[in-house]
């Protein structure tokens, strides 16, 4: 006797009728909607959020600043409109809503630079199969180099790289100024510390700290107007070089912020070997980035995780994975401190 399931056919079985739930492809409609996030990169770029700062203008006024045309600024701006970013406050009259006001420049958490187009980023999405398929970062199969060699070897799009990683570090800085005791560290050697937007903000906050700033030649090239702007010159060492190699040696205090998350297992340990042969017995090490929590509450780090896969071939790991790291590098997780960004992990070398 057949069963209620079985359709008359050996070895198959009838599918169940899925429901019909309005909301769930609305939702899924939103998810996969990449005209929103190109649209809000383009009016990021045009600088519309600045056009803004003093109030409402209409869209003929922002075309003309802006050097676009009025139909068509009005199309997108309505479009952004219907998602909160921007508010059409009379008829063909835009200002900013409290979303957009972060798009401005002058805005202490601007994100202005961290939301303008990455084409190259772009075209390593378009084969998210290929990472899927090999685990390898589907960067290195477009673009024929890792992201770091591509950078370097592509300065101006190294330059908005290293923007969009300035515009993130803000919020990261206010989190973490209060989440450990930096002062007591004496010199803090920021590795890996890009243009030196973060190590800046501490010495700025902490007039007795001393920094040193770490990483490749390209990269901290960029760094003493960062450093003259905060007025900490005087207090940070600038040095170029590859953390693979070695690193400062003697400081008090080792940060790496969204550092280790970028290698894989081999090549964060190296890494932190590198760290663990230049602290002396009471220097502590620093990682800051997202944790993949027991659950996946964080999804942000669920998400870092799979950019980590497509674009730098590392990925975010979970605080066991990562005390797993340290003990092969000769160090030992003492705690997790969790903060309004990331959580920062603090460690030090092993008895």
């Amino acid at each position: 006797m057949a069963s209620p399931v079985d359709t008359g056919t050996a070895g198959t079985r009838a599918r169940r009728r899925p429901p019909i739930d309005l909301r769930a492809f609305q939702e899924l409609t939103d998810l996969a909607d990449y005209f929103v996030p190109f649209t809000i990169r383009t009016i990021s770029e045009l600088g519309i959020a600045d056009l803004l700062a003093d109030g409402p203008l209409p869209v003929e006024e922002l075309a003309a600043r802006s050097g676009t045309q009025p139909g068509p600024l009005l199309r997108a701006l309505r479009a952004l409109t219907a998602r909160g970013v921007f508010a059409e406050v009379e008829e063909r009259t835009f200002g900013l809503t409290r979303t957009a006001e972060v798009l401005r420049s002058d805005h202490p958490l601007s994100m202005a630079d961290a939301y303008r187009h990455m084409p190259e980023d772009v075209a390593a999405w378009l084969e998210l199969a290929h990472s899927l398929r090999t685990g390898r970062p589907a960067f290195d199969h477009v673009h024929g180099q890792h992201l770091w060699d591509y950078l370097a070897d592509h300065p101006e799009a190294g330059r908005r790289f290293d923007r969009g990683m300035q515009a993130m570090t803000r919020p990261e800085l206010l989190a973490a100024l209060g989440a450990c005791d930096w002062q007591a560290l004496g010199t803090v050697v920021d590795v890996g510390g890009g243009n030196g937007t973060f190590l800046a903000g501490l010495l700025a906050r902490y007039r007795t700290l001393r920094g040193v700033l770490f990483d490749l030649p390209h990269v901290v090239a960029g760094a003493s107007p960062v450093m003259a702007g905060a007025g900490v010159a005087d207090r940070c060492e600038v040095v170029a070089g590859s953390f693979f190699e070695s690193i400062p040696a003697g400081a008090g205090g080792y940060l790496l912020k969204r550092i280790v998350y970028g290698w894989d297992d081999e090549g964060a340990v190296t890494l932190l070997r590198r760290v663990r042969e230049a602290m002396v017995p009471s220097s502590r090490v620093l990682v800051m980035e997202p944790l993949d929590r027991p659950g996946g509450h964080d999804r942000l780090a669920r998400v870092l995780d799979l950019v980590m896969l497509v674009v730098d071939g590392g990925r975010a790991r979970t605080p066991a994975e990562l005390e797993a790291l340290f003990a092969a590098a000769g160090l030992e997780l003492t705690r997790v401190v969790d903060t309004m960004a990331f959580p920062i992990v603090e460690g030090r070398r092993a008895s």
